[in-house]
């Protein structure tokens, strides 16, 4: 529903994606294969030091159904079924992993035009019991999650926050890490016509009254370059350059540095993500 209050997990997503999206100091290559049949293929294969890991997932749209199928190095299968609408407003997702045959898990997600909530179920013996909702509308939303690991008889999640959002500008304050820490970030569009945006965000922890703190921006320099900046408080600087080489079709250079750190290597990333 386009007036409703997104769900919890979008509460600051905003700040989260200008300090962290995109950034990665890994080589990666990403290639999309879509399909005016409904079925859609992408290969990802990322090098770590000497290690190569990758994966191939497929997906199949058929209606208000879709299946997404994962295959990876360690021959790890991971499937879900997701149904659409099956009641009103209700979208219901069944997945599990193969060879794991505790990995399975049921998630229900119901929008109201003032409310999202979403809620997930292990599905084993001692399942992992999780559940999150968010009010309000848009502009303005109030939400929580919860989550309870029925195996240790523990609260695994406990955490609150609130949002504000318009086009040109975002807030939000949220209590994590089970209410041992709060977290507050905004957003702020400076100029429309060319993306640039500037960001902070500062954790402060309630039982040792440590701070932490970050500030980024990004800037398009033409229609097909973006570029992005980043500072923390512990000395680490880090900068991103992105550009759309062919439509949908985009390479990726990141770079950090620890500027407190004896001896500090940069460390350098590159991406490339193929969308024929």
């Amino acid at each position: 529903m386009e007036k409703s209050p997104a769900p919890f997990s979008e509460i600051g997503r905003r700040a989260r994606d200008l300090l962290t999206k995109d950034y990665n100091y890994d080589q990666k290559f990403t290639l999309t294969i879509p399909s005016s049949s409904g079925v859609g293929i992408t290969a990802t294969g990322v090098k770590k030091d000497q290690i190569f890991v990758g994966d191939i997932s497929t997906q199949y749209k058929l209606g208000s159904t879709v299946v997404d199928i994962k295959v990876d190095t360690y021959s790890n299968v991971s499937t879900e079924v997701t149904l659409v609408d099956v009641f009103r407003s209700t979208k219901v997702s069944l997945g599990f992993n193969i060879p794991d045959h505790k990995s399975g898990k049921l998630d229900v997600q119901y929008l109201h035009p003032h409310a999202a909530i979403n809620s997930s179920v292990g599905l084993n013996p001692s399942p992992l019991l999780e559940l999150s909702a968010a009010i309000g509308s848009k502009d303005l939303a109030l939400g929580g999650e919860i989550g309870f690991n029925t195996a240790s008889s523990s609260f695994t999640k406990c955490n609150a926050g609130i949002s504000f959002n318009k086009p040109d500008f975002s807030a939000a304050i949220m209590l994590t890490d089970r209410g041992q820490a709060v977290r507050a970030s905004y957003v702020h569009l400076v100029n429309p016509v060319n993306g640039t945006e500037v960001g902070a965000e500062m954790i402060h922890r309630l039982s040792t009254y440590e701070n932490s703190f970050s500030i980024g921006s990004a800037h398009k320099v033409d229609p097909l370059t973006s570029v992005k900046t980043r500072f923390s408080d512990n000395g680490n600087i880090a900068m991103l350059c992105q550009r759309e080489w062919r439509p949908k079709s985009l390479i990726t250079f990141s770079a950090e540095y620890e500027t407190k750190a004896k001896n500090s290597v940069p460390k350098l990333g590159l991406a490339l993500a193929l969308k024929p």
